[in-house]
């Protein structure tokens, strides 16, 4: 009997000593959790730090109103082109630089930076050498109304030729954000532009031929 009561008092004490070590490690869960949830909140606070700089806030305003003047003459290919592999690739044109476009505009509202008047050039803005009056590869509003007076094959071979230059010019406003942009989505965004406007710029190419 004197050992089954030394044993039974030795088990209230382990579950006692037992109770004390739980309790102290939720204590010290708690303090960690606080600390992690502090460390939590500034690392968010970090991370929501803007990044971008005055190169990718000019390629954003640059490019928008560079989409925009594209997405205006893929439109005009509805009605107009002849060919239906021309009406085809204006509307792919159009149904990836339209959300593009909104993407650019939200950082840039996001920046509060202004975003461009459409299709208008960009005046005072010096992106990558170009010559600061108007956009890389942009059209004049002659040309625009050139293109809108045409139909069938003119208005194809006219387009295609136009859309190609256009291209070349976005292509020169992404590589320079590439190279010199901080926002790392800005400078993203401008990657996938320059793949898909040069692979689009190969297949205008091959389309002329054909014509």
């Amino acid at each position: 009997m004197s050992t089954h009561r030394t044993a039974h008092r030795l088990t209230l004490v382990l579950t006692g000593l037992t109770t004390a070590v739980v309790l102290t490690a939720c204590g010290g869960g708690d303090s960690s959790t606080d600390g992690s949830t502090a460390a939590g909140g500034s690392a968010s606070s970090s991370a929501s730090v803007t990044t971008h700089d005055d190169d990718d806030v000019a390629f954003a305003q640059l490019m928008t109103a560079h989409h925009e003047q594209a997405v205006e003459m893929a439109q005009l290919a509805a009605d107009r082109a002849g060919s239906a592999e021309v009406r085809d690739l204006a509307a792919r044109i159009e149904a990836a630089q339209g959300p593009e476009i909104e993407t650019m505009t939200g950082w840039l509202d996001e920046w509060g930076a202004s975003a461009p008047t459409s299709g208008m050039p960009m005046s005072g803005m010096d992106h990558g050498g170009h010559d600061s009056a108007g956009m890389p590869g942009g059209m004049s509003a002659a040309e625009l109304d050139r293109l809108t007076s045409l139909s069938g094959s003119e208005f194809d071979r006219e387009f295609l030729t136009m859309m190609i230059s256009h291209h070349q010019g976005a292509l020169d406003m992404a590589r320079t954000e590439q190279a010199a942009g901080s926002d790392p989505d800005a400078v993203a965004l401008a990657g996938r532009i320059a793949a898909d406007q040069t692979a689009q710029i190969g297949e205008m190419q091959a389309l002329i031929g054909r014509l």
